[in-house]
């Protein structure tokens, strides 16, 4: 299959007389120097096709800045990897480049496989803007171990809120230093990722955010803080820094998505399990997340057929997401190959199943500013400065006014 792969590449670069393009350098702008699409570029750059990638690692927290700042110096790169709801903002105002003929024509990329979510965070205006990398979600991991020590069955994990405010408060262990629940409430686009979810389960969004129900999920998430269910940096700490917390033993429980598979796999010396976030009562609406990043080119590359010619090499070896990253694949019909380790395989399951309840954040090309302000409203609440409903009522009216 590689070999037909990398055949049709061959092929592409290929003109009219018969000649492979040579020394071409394309740059790709990533937030992980390990992530698929580095390794893949740097496979790329291993065929004999003339074209060379050459990657720059910039932290996640500083990649969508950068890349402003780079566009409007004309410094930026030829690819970039940018986590999905920021592809609308840099889509919108022309800084990637439109590849609708260009995935029309392709005998590689069938972008009606792609499953609906990462689908429309491609899309402008009906235009296509990119390919996904993979997708991902958020789902509860447990500590079968702990739970069993509290008396609780390990295999009966919380299914509604109450269940998981009840868990919570049995697990946590002040004099062990553990914490029945870690979760990320930072002021940060992982806090929105975190919490968008429960708002969705009691009804709302990000474009109705002061929906009746809300001001509940904010109750839920401040009375773990309130109650030192959860630890104070509740409030400051990303999603990698939870999970440490729950593979160190000093969490019970904790939110986080398919990405920390692998290192759970090594790093925890227990016996955990992963289940569906809980819904807010039994038979209530299910939500998570949809993230992970996608990959685009920039309008104004000197090297378009190149650039697209790695997203074609890309979409070619999308069935290795999964079993060398723990990343799930965006198109459908990929099958999840086994990794060898049965508590994956297990939770590929459960992340496959809350993935299909999984919602956009946005698309919208003013989706900072949205997600800025759904930080604030929960912020200020965890931190007593503001009541839930007002908070959110506050929040609701800003979002409208930047929508419209």
């Amino acid at each position: 299959m590689k070999r037909l792969v990398y055949a049709s590449v061959l092929a592409l670069m290929t003109g009219a007389g018969g000649a492979v393009a040579q020394d071409v350098t394309l740059t790709l702008w990533t937030e992980s120097a390990t992530a698929p699409e580095s390794v893949f570029a740097q496979e790329f750059s291993a065929i004999d096709n003339g074209i060379t990638i050459e990657i720059r690692e910039i932290r996640f927290d500083d990649l969508v800045t950068d890349t402003l700042r780079a566009v409007a110096t004309g410094t930026n790169p030829d690819l970039i990897a940018i986590d999905n709801p920021d592809h609308a903002a840099f889509a919108s105002r022309g800084a990637f480049l439109d590849i609708t003929d260009q995935v029309a024509a392709s005998d590689v990329i069938d972008i009606d496989a792609v499953f609906e979510g990462p689908r429309a965070s491609l899309t402008w205006d009906g235009r296509i803007y990119g390919i996904p990398r993979a997708s991902n979600t958020i789902a509860l991991y447990y500590n079968r171990d702990l739970f069993a020590a509290a008396g609780l069955d390990p295999d009966s994990p919380p299914r509604t809120w109450d269940d998981l405010l009840e868990a919570a408060r049995a697990l946590t262990d002040p004099e062990n230093d553990v914490y029945g629940i870690a979760f990320s409430a930072r002021a940060s686009e992982e806090g929105t990722f975190q919490f968008l979810p429960w708002a969705q389960m009691a009804g709302g969004s990000f474009d109705n955010i002061n929906a009746e129900g809300v001001a509940d999920a904010l109750a839920l998430w401040k009375a773990f803080l309130v109650e030192g269910l959860a630890s104070p940096d509740t409030l400051t700490r990303g999603q990698w820094d939870s999970t440490g917390t729950f593979n160190g033993g000093n969490a019970a429980m904790v939110i986080s998505g398919p990405w920390e598979l692998g290192r759970m796999a090594s790093d925890a010396a227990f016996d955990w399990g992963v289940t569906l976030l809980p819904v807010r009562e039994d038979g209530g609406v299910r939500a998570s997340a949809l993230g992970d990043f996608n990959l685009a080119i920039f309008a104004n590359t000197d090297h378009p057929e190149e650039a697209f010619a790695f997203l074609e090499y890309y979409m070619s070896q999308v069935d290795r997401v999964w079993p060398e990253f723990t990343r799930l694949p965006s198109v459908a019909g990929v099958a999840l190959a086994p990794t060898g380790d049965a508590r994956i395989d297990a939770a590929a399951q459960v992340f496959t199943e809350q993935l299909s309840y999984a919602r956009n954040r946005g698309p919208h090309p003013d989706w900072p500013r949205i997600s800025q302000e759904i930080q604030t409203a929960f912020q200020s609440v965890l931190t007593g400065q503001a009541e839930a409903q007002e908070a959110l009522d506050e929040a609701a009216a800003r979002i409208d006014g930047i929508m419209n």
